[in-house]
């Protein structure tokens, strides 16, 4: 008796736990729930100009790297690849849908040391800044090798200053 009512209250808590998660994460895609449906992956998209294996750490909203974006299945983190061609950005996702991003939404892309829940060294994510309808959102990537990085980074940037409507803030 001694063991079972110590037990039985930690299991308690832990549902409370649980039970208070699922709840917040329902508020939040209630919340997001104005945020535009993902652009079309392409069929067939060609060859890419870059490409990466690595994390798809999560999207944000740009500016706030706590305010991770639920709907969609963008604050789901998964190994992905990373390929950069002329008419977009392409995030294929183990166990999560494909993510598209056409190149007229990308306005930035940037390296920074982590957003919500994932902290790396200095200047260890790529995080790419874009357009979602009204929303402006920076979605982070962590390449498996240092060295990919600086290739996707160059891609991006010429990618971003030769896009039609983007923005060229594109900064270290």
């Amino acid at each position: 008796m001694d063991k079972i009512l110590p037990g039985l209250a930690m299991l308690a808590v832990a549902g409370v736990v649980f039970v208070l998660i699922a709840v917040g994460w329902r508020n939040r895609l209630k919340r997001q729930s104005d945020v535009e449906q993902l652009p079309q992956v392409p069929a067939a998209p060609g060859e890419p100009t870059a490409a990466a294996e690595g994390q798809y750490v999560t999207t944000t909203t740009a500016g706030d790297w706590l305010d991770r974006i639920a709907v969609h299945g963008l604050g789901i983190r998964t190994n992905s690849t990373l390929e950069v061609y002329p008419h977009g950005v392409l995030y294929g996702r183990s166990g999560a849908p494909a993510v598209y991003i056409p190149a007229a939404s990308l306005t930035g892309v940037r390296q920074d040391s982590g957003m919500a829940g994932k902290f790396v060294e200095k200047d260890g994510l790529l995080v790419i800044a874009w357009t979602l309808g009204k929303h402006e959102l920076d979605t982070g990537f962590r390449t498996r090798r240092a060295a990919d990085k600086d290739v996707l980074y160059q891609a991006l940037q010429e990618l971003i200053s030769s896009a039609p409507a983007a923005g060229a803030t594109s900064g270290k």
